[in-house]
């Protein structure tokens, strides 16, 4: 039995020049120029003073400290904290002080506050009405579906590879498109409230059941049903606005348009998801369907409330369903330093460094266990498919770096290593796949494990680093972006992979 290995991966941000990018070769040679002018004036007593400010320097801005170089932790803990001082890092929403006027707008906080939704036209043979997502701070569209998976647990090695080689086909597809920017794929382990089990029970009671019979039945309920969980999946298909404009005003403009060619490309991508992919259902969400989804990622437990009274009108009772977006959000909300609080509950994030030595598909499988009963997990996935003459610019200057710093280390004596060596091949690899018209594709990943407010907050965020490393990955807690990391992990509506310099 053989099981591929995904590996072909290399650095989302590779240096100019010896791994420095330009703005830090600029500050670490400015921040040289007065040794060199010491140096040419012989003023040495200058030159040997200002050589350790330029070491300092020099230190500041390229080590990295958990992922980010001392001067950036330095300016974003003054951002962070500007940022309480003018109270931004806390949220109440509208419709809990009663001042909400449009309800069917969204009011959600943070990096999610520029967040809009549309009914758009009828799509499909059925005329469904999935909601067009507005993103008017990222200048985005997106269109949100619920996908079921048979799994990759059971599955045997050759159909393991099929599925890895459909989530290619997949990528590819969306970037010959050339619409799509971002494809997220976001798989939620939540605790089973027992919604669906109490209304079958209620419908098929049958009212002269032996006594021993109902009491065993409702000792298994109440025992299991505390420990069960349930899964539910999420595709998210983010287009830009720079890329969908113009076929907007082909096809009628305004909103309307701007959801015609977003249909198109939801055609597409479920076509892909049923076929190579393996997916036994995908459901484009409608306007109540988005508001659930948004409402059970920020608290759990209202989850039970919802289905039951969904199950109970479809029943033909006379009671209110659904949700409105203005209540999707939460009522209150504080970003915190290491944890994100919302309403009753608490999260943590943390983004998933990639392993040198590659991973098998479905590797990321612990992250989604809960550590104890009532924790949620969840983990997104973002595919960002790269345009063909980009994706061949920066693989032409990741070649270039690597050329020059080869060069560089053996000029001046030092012997390649193990590491170098397999980046240089990694970079070929990818050169020669562009060549025959593979897509490269950026990866990002976040993972977030939700407590009630009440937990130890701190130990459950351990608890996800443990899993992330038994996982054969890195975690990376993402200290004072908890709120944006939370919006990434666990509300599916393709926030969270950031621009590169101000594109998409």
């Amino acid at each position: 039995m053989t099981v591929h290995r995904y590996g072909d991966y290399t650095k989302d941000v590779s240096g100019w020049f010896l791994g420095m990018t330009g703005a830090q070769l600029a500050l670490v040679t400015l921040a040289g120029v007065p040794a060199l002018l010491a140096l040419n004036a012989q003023a040495w007593g200058l030159f040997a003073g200002w050589l350790p400010v330029w070491a300092l320097l020099a230190a500041v801005l390229l080590v990295p400290i958990r992922g980010r170089a001392a001067g950036r932790w330095l300016g974003d803990l003054c951002l962070h904290a500007i940022g309480g001082v003018m109270g931004w890092t806390v949220f109440g929403s509208r419709a809990a002080a009663g001042t909400a006027e449009d309800l069917s707008q969204a009011d959600l906080p943070g990096v999610l506050a520029g967040i809009r939704t549309h009914d758009g036209p009828p799509y499909g043979q059925l005329f469904t009405r999935p909601v067009i997502v507005q993103d008017q701070a990222a200048r985005t569209w997106a269109a949100v579906a619920r996908v079921a998976h048979p799994g990759i647990g059971l599955a045997e090695p050759a159909d393991r590879d099929r599925m890895g080689a459909g989530l290619a086909e997949l990528c590819e597809l969306a970037a010959r498109t050339e619409l799509v920017d971002i494809l997220t794929l976001q798989v939620r382990t939540l605790p089973d409230d027992g919604a669906e089990r109490t209304a079958w029970e209620s419908a098929h009671a049958h009212p002269g059941a032996p006594t021993l019979a109902a009491r065993v039945n409702a000792l298994l309920s109440a025992t299991l049903t505390p420990a069960a969980v349930r899964t539910e999946a999420f595709v998210t298909v983010v287009v830009g606005e720079g890329r969908i404009a113009r076929a907007a005003r082909e096809s009628g403009g305004g909103v309307d348009g701007r959801a015609r060619v977003l249909h198109s490309v939801m055609a597409e991508v479920e076509a892909a998801l049923r076929g190579p992919v393996g997916c036994t259902a995908v459901t484009w969400l409608d306007s109540a369907g988005l508001a659930a989804a948004v409402r059970t990622g920020f608290a759990p437990g209202d989850r039970g409330q919802l289905v039951a009274a969904d199950l109970a009108a479809a029943s033909g009772q006379q009671l209110a369903a659904g949700l409105p977006m203005a209540t999707a959000g939460p009522s209150t909300a504080r970003a915190e330093m290491r944890h994100y609080a919302h309403d009753a509950w608490a999260s943590v994030t943390d983004t998933v460094l990639l392993p040198d030595s590659g991973a098998v598909l479905g590797a990321l499988a612990p992250v989604l266990v809960p550590t104890t009963a009532g924790e949620r997990r969840c983990l997104t996935v973002f595919f960002h498919p790269l345009p063909l003459a980009r994706a061949t610019r920066l693989v032409g200057r990741e070649e270039m770096s690597a050329t020059t710093g080869n060069e560089l280390r053996a000029r001046m004596g030092f012997r390649q290593r193990a590491r170098q060596r397999r980046d240089t091949e990694r970079i070929g690899a990818a050169d020669e796949k562009l060549a025959v018209g593979h897509a490269l594709v950026r990866l990002s990943v976040a993972a977030c494990a939700t407590v009630p407010a009440t937990w130890p907050v701190t130990e459950h965020g351990r608890r996800l680093d443990a899993s992330v490393r038994a996982a054969g990955f890195v975690p990376l807690r993402l200290d004072l972006a908890q709120d944006s990391g939370f919006a990434a992990a666990a509300i599916p509506l393709g926030i969270g992979l950031p621009n590169r310099r101000g594109r998409r």
